[in-house]
């Protein structure tokens, strides 16, 4: 007996959203990049699961991609090692032909064309890019949806699946020119909070604050279950 579509499929429009039905939700996740003065952070939860069952909690969600630049692509850990294997080919072939470091500006442009390449048939990651100009040091972070489009902000991007409990978070604990040690506690606990609040995501954190002469990286431990 031939099933109904609507029992094979999902319907369309639930397909790209952060629901707990989208694909984009299957692995879980939380990220987090925030602007201060002079610095810029990037943070990530480290659950990796299967929908509601946790396989590990040490799962690596945020790249460097260059001595002042980071990348997340939270959505399908499959398409995630995917996409990351991508970049780096065509961030090495960057680098040997143009004999510099890329700007971050450049590296996002990079990630959106290699995903509207795929817009037919999309890889289920929507990055965020956070980094330092190479040159002038100021800092720049940008978020994407799965097709490539770019959303470059002056305060903070958020990704995964909590994405409510994040901005909510986010909007309420950030202020401007934050230094790196105030910025760290802001990203620290508008993430912790945030992910607290949702299934599968959580099982602790990496923090990374990006300064102008070095990267501190900072695990935090949360609650287990």
């Amino acid at each position: 007996m031939l099933l109904p579509c609507y029992l094979i499929a999902p319907k369309k429009e639930a397909c790209f959203s952060s629901s707990p039905a989208s694909i984009l939700a299957y692995n879980g996740g939380a990220v987090i990049a925030m602007k201060g003065k002079e610095c810029v952070a990037i943070a990530a939860d480290r659950r990796f699961g299967i929908q509601a069952q946790t396989i590990m909690c040490d799962f690596q969600k945020i790249y460097e991609m260059g001595p002042h630049l980071y990348v997340s692509l939270p959505g399908l850990a499959s398409d995630t090692q995917t996409v990351m294997e991508r970049l780096r080919f065509r961030l090495n072939l960057y680098e040997l032909k143009e004999n510099r470091k890329i700007h971050p500006k450049t590296f996002t442009a990079m990630i959106s064309n290699l995903l509207y390449e795929r817009r037919f048939g999309p890889y289920f990651v929507e990055p965020i890019v956070a980094g330092l100009d190479p040159v002038t040091f100021e800092p720049f972070i940008c978020n994407m949806d799965l097709i490539g489009s770019r959303n470059i902000a002056e305060d903070f991007v958020v990704g995964g699946t909590c994405t409510e409990q994040l901005y909510g978070m986010c909007e309420s604990l950030y202020e401007p020119n934050l230094g790196p040690e105030d910025l760290f506690e802001t990203v620290s606990q508008a993430l912790v909070n945030a992910f607290d609040r949702d299934a599968i995501s959580g099982w602790g954190a990496v923090v990374h604050i990006i300064e102008k002469d070095k990267v501190t990286k900072r695990t935090i431990k949360t609650r287990m279950d």
